[in-house]
């Protein structure tokens, strides 16, 4: 992030560059946030070099300062919430339950020509026309046969394939017998029963309707429940005749009463009424007789005769030219066709946006004729209020007569019909379409322009549906619906329920190439919202669609990226989509471009190989036959290379897909194929597979750690016997039971002296990158937040049988009755695999130590916790009598508490006999959390495993990979567009900058006299082991400080309030070694470095209870077996993104926080171990370091040369206590100090020898601050006391007691430092105190 101010108003100045080859980058990766075009163009990506000043001189031209410009760990993957497993997920609102057909029409004419009702007075004129004809200009009889056939063709135009039965002037018993064969005929089937009631009279206020006896001599009355009892449900009902709603009415109160004799509900009845209870047909002449019929029937021809009469077209239009408008319906290029198609939009519209969602699925979607009946309905609502009716439906719809889109139907019906006479004149004449489409898009463009999710939706999305069904408008409409769903789920929701579903599938059947790349977003959009749609893309065989486009030579890497996507979907649990799939060469084709991409210049996209790798992933996952064909095709040599990629997504994907290459060993169906791939080139592939993974135990990155332990977990399944064969072999081997059990990093812990011994295992070729010192053995315990301290019996996981006691060998008993032959690998990768179980088992990501101690409960490690005996001191822990575990437990397999911390582990072979507990002095709030062979299985010990002939029940407890469902979240972001302008943050950042700019100037250009002995505040951290280390906020009144027992808190001291505390994590060891921010100027993370090279980064830290562990890993890789301890030392570099790290080790590890993987793993240079780290907070990439003999060396990871220079400028032979950089721009001038008690200030370039030394304190040094800008150093002493110094030398003062009546003596100081902006000192000491001192008598600058 570049803030304006930033790149204005820093001004360095040098005479020589190093250019560190690095990227600056923003806060999200290219694929993370990066923003695309849906209409493909080439991503441009910013490149800036950062040079950093190796100076010789510096001329200060005005003020000097560094103010990094890159963020760090702010990706999608570091929110704390993305990674863990997904909830349950709802089903879409969208999909319809169930779609419905109308498959019989019954029409009941009751129509008595010339014979009017007795309670009729016709006025006169009136109106006649009964489905256009007027029964008076033909003989009665034959009038009324044409009315019905008229009707029945009318009703056709919308259902042509449903059976219509009339009855013309029926009896009871006719329209019993046409019922009765109507249900029987359309069975299950909707049946639509149409009543034309207009030579009959109204209805009885009980709801009957009137039909006639034999010989015409009188009314009979047909009530509603006997015609409900025939019709049964789905029904719908057309009632046209006067005071229709009374029939509604009792059907409302039939069926809320519970009377009706046929099964259903309310809901499975549809009813459409001419008119309300006390109101009558229209008789004006205007109207036909049936105007509600012909509303629903003919609508085009009912609304443009209508209009006609209420515009100026009148005069010019004769209405006979209406009956004669040229074209067809369903033909949109003609003048009827368009007519027709501008007003199922706009009458589709006003339903939308006026009907609640599921009604307007119910009426509008679910059956083609209910759909257009009610379309027409919204018509007949507006044409008969005109003439003081108000058509009533059930369900009950809100009134639609004055929607403004009628307005656009009568401009559009307008502009239409003024072509009429030109047309008819001419016969040569071309119609002219609307451009009602073409209008009703650039609203919808428009809205996209300014809507949001919190603002109304868009009303034109109803029309875009319409829109999709003609070429003419298709391609710019795909692109606006496009647009609209990147801006969400929302969006992608509110589109499927508008019915655009089935239009994209059908588009995939077209090979217009332009639309491509539309086609394929809008589906990637879909998709991510609702993976059910695979099985209807597979269905009509659309898979071949996204293959084909994957496989283009055309299509730029993000639109293919999608296009995996797209296919990773589909095969995603879906055996028939895998199968699919896979017979259309998907492996081919995605091995293709993976083998292509190593070969290119320019680095491929990272997406698009992420997305490659889990495509495979997916169609492999379960699938033997795909299995078999990827090792055939050597899938993993084209893998393995993706595992150093720069991006962490990529190295996860990789993993995910070679674990889906690892044979679980419980799938007793073998196929074909399998038996053509021998055992050994399955011992082959595995080992390849295997041997890649174990590579990428120790990534710097959670997210591909959690995969290699997913990926080890069907590994050991697969390969149990084996595995505990090694496990066993090893534990037998092993006669002192208080060793603990099992090496890391070739190291052995001696439980009684807190020895680390060298021992190795003789097939172990690979060093474990494990750094956890593991606590002793007896120690008490205390079980961690939330887990069970009892044994658990019974591994729903583990399917071991026995340990047999003479070769130590774990028999698996049969599985589904079919006992495999057993594979055998090299025995040092099972040696191999269980210490990387052990590593990834204390991990310090809580829940990839969750899947480690998963897999090694399958490989026979139990799992014990013990409780403590008393409580630890943590504030609301009660205490609870220690429980030792019983050794005579048979097969005591323990299922582990998934959500659990950071766990130090103790391996220990049980003892022949319960131990006595045995307690550490000194104890401090730790938790021995133990591993143990299960034991040899006994007759009476009552176990059983209920799941040795279940592998599907097996299975389904295998832990799920998290890459792919994480991944798929980011195409359900916005991906279109410029990125989105986050004023605030600017100006945060804005601010920060001018205050630092503004601050450094004042540091740098004043002379400080001293510090006041007189704390400006004392915090009582209430710390028991006292404080290790603190760090100052540089924007916020915010002191951090932790203890060994790496607990951390958080305190202003402005408002002297603490704002949170919190555990780093639940068993800690050696307490914390560094705390430092990440994106200071930004909204900072904690990192915090514990002594075992642990490091964790947190977020909202200073808020209480809301702390969130953004990642976390393990620094160290290795160290000199005859160090008692790793004793870590850390620090941050926000300039380069480098995390450095070294301690009891020969190397210093460089880790690249951008990539979260190890850059550089460095020798040293040096046989003593690295005591101190300080990287330049200036120049990106250059670093110093302190050793244990006295010795300082400077590095610069910019050059070919590790090493710059070293020198040795303490002379005893003490370790460096404190190491920093002098203030100001030098990269060369370094200030260090001993634990002897002497300070040495060293110019690296010149000579190496030291230009001043300071004897501080006598063999007393304990810390050392040295401010970032301001010309002062501070150092402490454990005899109690603070020296201030300048960086002449001159002794600025000192600090002896705190400031009390009784005058106290501070306590020995722990840690000192220094406010990044202001002089300002925060003191540490073995006590609970942390103190703060200001500086005083600051002169201005002259």
């Amino acid at each position: 992030m570049v803030s304006r101010f930033s790149q204005s108003s820093v001004t360095v100045v040098t005479n020589h560059r190093y250019d560190d080859g690095r990227t600056s980058t923003s806060a999200a990766s290219s694929h993370d946030d990066g923003r695309m075009s849906i209409i493909a163009s080439p991503r441009i990506e910013e490149v800036t070099s950062s040079t950093y000043g190796n100076v010789t001189t510096i001329t200060v031209v005005t003020s000097m300062a560094y103010l990094p410009q890159t963020v760090f760990l702010c990706e999608l993957r570091h929110e704390p919430t993305s990674l863990g497993p997904s909830g349950t997920v709802q089903a879409p609102r969208w999909r319809l339950k169930e779609r419905m057909k109308t498959g019989c029409v019954a029409l009941v004419m009751c129509l008595n020509i010339s014979v009017d009702p007795p309670d009729v007075i016709r006025i006169s004129p009136c109106a006649r026309m009964e489905c256009w004809i007027d029964p008076f200009s033909m003989y009665p009889p034959r009038a009324l046969e044409t009315i019905g056939q008229n009707l029945s063709i009318q009703y056709e135009r919308w259902l042509p394939r449903a059976r219509y039965k009339v009855q013309l002037d029926p009896t009871k018993d006719d329209v019993m017998k046409l019922c009765l064969s109507c249900r029987k005929n359309a069975r299950t089937e909707r049946v639509l029963f149409h009543y034309n009631g207009h030579g009959v009279p109204k209805p009885t206020p009980n709801g009957e309707i009137w039909v006639y006896n034999k010989n015409f001599t009188q009314y009979i009355p047909l009530p509603v429940s006997e015609l409900d009892s025939w019709l049964k449900t789905p029904s719908i009902y057309v009632f046209d005749c006067s005071a229709a709603r009374v029939i509604v009415n009792a059907f409302t109160e039939l069926h809320d009463s519970g009377s009706s004799g046929s099964p259903g509900s309310l809901k499975d009845y549809i009813l459409l009424a001419a008119c309300d209870v006390h109101e009558t047909l229209p008789q004006s002449v205007e109207f036909p007789a049936d105007v509600f019929t012909s509303c629903l029937t003919t609508p085009i021809k009912m609304a443009l005769k209508w209009f006609r009469r209420r515009s100026l077209l009148k005069e010019i239009i004769d209405e006979s030219l209406i009956d004669r408008i040229p074209g067809r319906q369903n033909d949109r290029k003609t003048l009827l066709g368009e007519l027709n198609w501008i007003f199922t939009a706009v009458t589709d519209t006003i339903a939308w946006n006026v009907l609640p969602r599921e009604l307007f699925q119910r009426l509008f979607r679910q059956d083609l004729l209910v759909a257009s009946l009610f379309r027409n309905f919204l018509l007949a609502e507006r044409i008969m209020r005109s003439g003081n009716c108000t058509p009533i439906s059930h369900p009950m719809l809100p009134p639609t007569h004055q929607h403004h889109m009628w307005d656009a139907w009568d401009m559009a019906a307008e502009i239409c019909l003024s072509q009429l006479p030109q047309l008819f004149l001419d016969p040569n004449a071309e119609f002219q379409p609307s451009l009602f489409f073409t209008e009703q898009l650039t609203a919808f463009e428009v809205w996209l322009d300014h809507g949001s999710e919190h603002k109304k939706p868009p009303e034109q999305l109803a029309i875009v549906l319409q829109v999709l069904l003609s070429q003419c408008h298709r391609f710019r409409a795909l692109v606006l619906l496009g647009r609209f769903l990147d801006m969400g789920p929302w969006a992608v929701d509110l589109a499927l329920s508008v019915g655009i579903y089935p239009c994209v599938v059908k588009l995939l059947q077209t090979t217009t190439i332009e639309l491509r790349q539309i086609l394929v977003f809008i589906w990637t959009k879909i998709l991510a919202f609702d993976k059910s749609c695979q099985v209807d893309i597979v269905k009509d065989k659309g898979h071949r669609y996204f293959i084909r486009f994957l496989d283009s030579s055309d299509a730029f890497p993000e639109q293919r990226a999608m296009a995996a996507f797209v296919l990773a979907v589909i095969v995603d649990g879906y055996k028939q989509g895998q199968e699919s799939c896979l017979e259309a060469n998907l492996i081919g084709v995605c091995l293709g471009h993976l083998e292509a991409s190593q070969l290119c210049d320019p680095p491929p996209d990272p997406l698009f190989l992420q997305w490659l790798c889990l495509c495979l992933g997916k169609l492999w996952e379960d699938f033997l036959e795909a299995q078999i064909m990827g090792k055939q095709a050597n899938a993993s040599e084209k893998l393995i290379p993706l595992l150093s990629e720069a991006q962490p997504e990529v190295r996860a994907a990789a993993v995910f897909a070679l674990g889906t290459l690892l044979d679980v060993g419980f799938d007793s169906g073998k196929g074909d194929g399998d038996e053509e791939f021998d055992d050994d080139e399955k011992i082959i592939a595995e080992d390849i597979v295997i041997n890649s993974l174990l590579d990428v135990v120790s990534d710097g990155s959670a997210l591909v750690r959690a995969e290699v332990a997913v990926a080890l977990v069907r590994f050991a399944f697969g390969h149990k016997q084996h595995l505990k064969s090694v496990a066993a072999t090893y534990w037998k081997s092993q006669t002192n039971s208080l060793r603990t059990s099992f090496p890391s990093m070739g190291k052995f812990h001696d439980a009684g002296t807190s020895n680390i011994v060298s021992s190795h295992m003789g097939s172990l070729t690979r060093a474990s990158t494990d750094s956890q010192p593991m606590t002793r053995e007896g120690r008490i315990s205390s079980s961690p937040h939330g887990s069970s301290s009892a044994l658990m019996h019974g591994s729903p996981v583990s399917d071991d049988s026995s340990l047999h006691s003479d070769s130590g060998i774990m028999h698996d008993g049969p599985s589904n009755g079919v006992v495999h032959k057993p594979r055998t690998l090299d025995n040092a990768i099972y040696s191999q695999c269980v210490l990387a179980m052990f590593t990834l088992a204390k991990d310090p990501s809580p829940r990839i130590a969750s899947l480690g101690r998963h897999v090694l409960s399958i490989i026979g490690i139990e799992q014990v916790v013990t409780k403590p005996s008393k409580s630890s001191g943590r504030p609301g822990e009660a205490a609870s009598a220690s429980l030792t575990p019983l050794a005579g437990l048979a097969r005591s397999s323990s299922w582990f508490d998934m959500h659990t911390g950071h766990l130090p582990l103790t391996f220990r072979t049980p003892p022949v006999s319960p131990p006595r507990p045995s307690y550490a002095n000194g104890m401090r709030r730790v938790c021995s959390l133990e591993f143990r062979p299960h034991l040899i299985s006994s007759p009476d010990s009552g176990l059983s495993n209920s799941l040795s002939s279940a592998s599907g029940s097996e299975r389904s407890l295998l832990p799920q990979s998290t890459i792919y469902k994480w991944s798929s979240g980011h195409f359900s972001k916005p991906l279109l567009g410029g990125a989105d302008a986050h004023e605030e943050i600017i100006a945060q950042r804005e601010e920060r900058e001018k205050f630092a700019l503004d601050q450094i100037t004042k540091c740098q250009h004043s002379s400080i006299s001293g510090l006041n002995n007189i704390p400006i505040a004392n915090w009582d951290t209430k710390f028991e082991t006292g404080t290790k280390t603190a760090l100052l906020h540089p924007f916020s009144p915010i002191v951090v400080a932790a203890d060994e027992n790496e607990r951390i808190r958080v305190w202003n001291y402005e408002e002297a309030t603490l704002l949170n505390g919190f555990d780093n994590h639940d068993f800690p060891d050696k307490g914390i070694s560094k705390l430092c921010l990440v994106n200071e100027l930004d909204d900072s993370l904690l990192l915090v470095a514990s002594c075992d090279g642990s490091v964790r980064v947190w977020k909202d830290y200073a808020t209480k209870g809301r702390q969130k562990l953004v990642t976390g890993f393990s620094s160290l890789q290795g160290h000199k077996p005859s160090a008692r301890g790793l004793n870590a030392v850390v620090d941050w570099q926000q300039q380069s993104g480098y995390l450095y790290a070294s301690g009891e080790s020969s190397s210093i590890m460089l880790w690249d926080l951008e990539k979260e993987q190890l850059f550089k793993s460095a020798l040293s240079k040096s046989e003593r171990s690295v005591t101190a780290l300080s990287a330049s907070q200036v120049h990106g990439g250059q670093l110093a370091a302190g050793f244990a003999d006295g010795s300082v060396r400077l590095y610069d990871v910019r050059t070919p040369e590790w090493l710059v220079c070293a020198t040795r400028p303490h002379q005893r032979v003490e370790k460096v206590v404190g190491l920093n950089f002098q203030p100001g721009l030098d990269p060369a001038k370094i200030v260090s100090a001993s634990q002897a008690g002497d300070i040495q200030f060293l110019d690296l370039r010149r000579s190496k020898e030291t230009y001043l030394t300071i004897e501080a304190h006598r063999g007393s040094l304990t810390a050392l601050g040295v401010h970032r800008h301001a010309p002062i150093i501070a150092s402490g002493s454990a005899k109690q006391l603070i020296k201030v110094f300048s960086l002449e030398g001159e002794q600025l003062g000192i600090i002896k007691y705190h400031t009390s009546f009784m005058a106290q003596k501070i306590d020995p100081v722990s840690c000192l430092t220094f406010h990044p902006y202001q002089v300002l000192l925060a003191a540490g000491a073995a006590g609970s105190f942390v103190s703060l001192y200001n500086h005083h008598n600051t002169q201005s600058p002259r």
